[in-house]
């Protein structure tokens, strides 16, 4: 037995057709950051690997946070250049993988990356909290890290007797890059 479609059903007679439906917020503004992407970029040759010290004392590759509108790579030739003065082009930019961890609360979701090519020597920069840059040997590493410093570089090269909080590591499936490859 067939029904007649009325005003009040599902159908497009039905009262979704006639108002939009709205959501309601639960609070008056944006909710406090539960998470964090950025970038830690491993830039190693023939003087050793370049760490920078922030000026809370910690050990760090150079990186940061990813802006809007931003791919992986354009962050960490941006990230590169705001922090160390170095140059590279996102083509010499290799993405490893995602590290996922947690710190009071807040997920941060860390992009490690390699780069395989770039210009100019380290420099530090005025306004930046990461300075002092230097070329260390991977067999005389300073102390303290970086937690997510110290992640990237145990992604880069497993073999380095370095000590973190664990994190989760997803690879990016080789010539996948994770973004505008």
């Amino acid at each position: 037995m067939s029904r007649p479609l009325t005003s009040d059903g599902p159908g497009p007679a039905g009262p979704a057709a006639r108002r939009p439906v709205r959501a309601r917020p639960r609070a008056g503004r944006p909710p406090v950051a539960h998470a964090t992407l950025g970038v830690g970029a491993v830039l190693y040759g023939p003087r050793g690997l370049l760490l920078g010290r922030h000026r809370g004392g910690t050990w760090e590759l150079p990186g940061g946070a990813v802006e809007p509108g931003e791919s992986l790579r354009e962050t960490v030739v941006r990230e590169l250049r705001e922090e160390t003065g170095l140059r590279a082009a996102p083509s010499g930019v290799r993405l490893l993988g995602t590290l996922l961890d947690e710190v009071d609360g807040v997920v941060r979701m860390t992009v490690g990356a390699v780069v395989t090519a770039w210009e100019g020597e380290p420099a530090d920069q005025a306004g930046e909290s990461v300075g002092d840059w230097r070329w260390y040997p991977l067999d005389r590493l300073p102390e303290p890290l970086f937690v997510c410093s110290a992640q990237s570089l145990t992604v880069w090269r497993p073999d380095l007797p370095i000590e973190h909080a664990p994190a989760r590591f997803v690879p990016f499936a080789p010539g996948a890059g994770g973004d505008d490859d």
